[in-house]
């Protein structure tokens, strides 16, 4: 890497780590620094960044992660500006408990020592904009095309062309792009990865996207729920253990051709799918989505090849055994990826761990059934908004458990602050709906 550095004219380097709430937090450095953040860190004030510490222990180190190397394309034709993930740790070298990323790979190593590897594949759905909204007006969309269409000089082509020219050249590798189903939204799939290296790859890929889209004159979001009447933008998940070479879900003759590691799996998914969802759906305008209907899950069940579930097993492939898969959609595109998929790949280990049955798969529409109907069928509803939310979350020991008790509580605390001061807003629903009446 510190060859590459000279051979390629870097000048600086960026280092990248995330907030408990998933916003990005760089600091540069000039590649002369770089061996003795290698050994040991650059320092900075963890008590100005969201989560991270109280003012009397503010001192911690961002140790680079060499493998996470790569070019930043957008910063021109100049001499180079490369970045880094880092992994936050305390001036003793331990590991910083409030570091989202130590998280995940807490929970991996975990899933690792029971002999699994966790992969997983999101498919990021995300607005194009004219320009950036302001004053919470409603936003104009650069388009008025719709899922999959085909529209001739759309500026949605030549972006996603671009973006996704761009992530391949950070090696982050693309398996589908396409016009999703709102006025301006895109979806845009990463191949599947190993869920650390996956993470990464979504906090690389928010960036890349409003770069691009600045550079082409836009602006990109990914906000759950922008529109009222338009679909919210999700990050459906496609989730996976391999033991070895072998992919653990599969299993040859099995119904769906799924094994009891995946049955079990997804009944941890199912179990544990409210308390998990303040972490998967982290911000009030997620409950948005998840109220809307189409294809955005509000109640807890799964299904084979049915997307109005939470959790969907799609079809097999004949010799695809090792493709094998669950997908879990109620994640939002703009959670924090450390923590949703530590959250989620915890669940499902607890239901390998306990054995838990999985319960009968909805093959109907949910969103069409009656509440009678979906009481009858032992569906239970997701939380309905943040404040429901935080309310299970607060007494699950899996969750407490998975983040640790530092950005457990911390999460809570600046979640409820979010709650508190969005639920005295006054809107422009009630405004218009109750001014000239009332």
């Amino acid at each position: 890497m510190l060859r590459a550095l000279e051979e390629r004219d870097v000048r600086f380097v960026r280092l990248w780590f995330t907030d408990v709430l998933g916003s990005l937090k760089s600091v540069a450095v000039a590649p002369a620094e770089l061996e003795g953040a290698f050994a040991e860190g650059i320092g900075f004030d963890g008590s100005a960044i969201e989560g991270f510490a109280r003012v009397y222990e503010a001192d911690m180190l961002a140790k680079p992660d060499p493998s996470t190397f790569q070019i930043l394309p957008w910063r021109g034709d100049g001499p180079a500006t490369a970045r880094m993930f880092c992994d936050i740790v305390m001036p003793d070298g331990s590991q910083s408990y409030a570091d989202p990323r130590f998280v995940l790979k807490r929970t991996l190593t975990k899933a690792t020592d029971q002999g699994f590897t966790f992969y997983t594949h999101p498919e990021i759905e995300f607005y194009l904009f004219k320009d950036r909204p302001r004053d919470g007006s409603e936003p104009e969309p650069v388009d008025r095309s719709g899922y999959f269409d085909h529209t001739s000089q759309s500026s949605g082509h030549d972006f996603r062309r671009e973006a996704i020219t761009m992530l391949e050249s950070m090696g982050i590798s693309v398996e589908f792009s396409h016009h999703e189903g709102g006025p301006g939204q895109q979806e845009i799939d990463l191949r599947y990865a190993d869920a650390l290296a996956t993470a990464d790859n979504v906090m690389t890929f928010r960036v890349v996207i409003k770069e691009v889209a600045l550079s082409q004159g836009i602006h990109a979001s990914f906000m759950p729920k922008p529109f009222t009447q338009f679909p919210g933008s999700a990050m459906h998940t496609h989730l996976s253990l391999f033991e070895g070479d072998n992919n653990a879900f599969f299993e040859v003759g099995a119904e769906y051709h799924l094994s009891k590691t995946g049955r079990s799996f997804i009944a941890g998914l199912l179990h544990h799918a409210a308390e998990i969802t303040a972490v998967t759906n982290q911000w009030v305008n997620s409950y948005k989505r998840l109220a809307g209907g189409g294809e955005a899950p509000s109640y807890v069940c799964w299904g084979h090849n049915n997307r109005s579930a939470l959790v969907r097993v799609p079809m097999y492939k004949p010799t695809k055994g090792a493709s094998t898969r669950v997908e879990l959609r109620s994640i939002d595109s703009a959670a924090n990826p450390y923590l949703a998929f530590a959250v989620m790949l915890a669940a499902g280990m607890k239901g390998i761990e306990e054995s838990y049955e999985l319960p009968p798969g909805a093959e109907d529409d949910v969103w069409s059934l009656t509440e009678a109907e979906r009481r009858s069928m032992g569906i239970a509803p997701l939380p309905q908004n943040l404040h429901d939310a935080i309310a299970v979350m607060e007494r699950s020991e899996l969750v407490a458990e998975t983040l640790g008790e530092h950005v457990f509580d911390f999460f809570l605390r600046n979640k409820r602050a979010e709650w508190e001061e969005y639920r005295q807003q006054v809107t422009e629903f009630e405004r218009a709906r109750m001014l000239p009446v009332l």
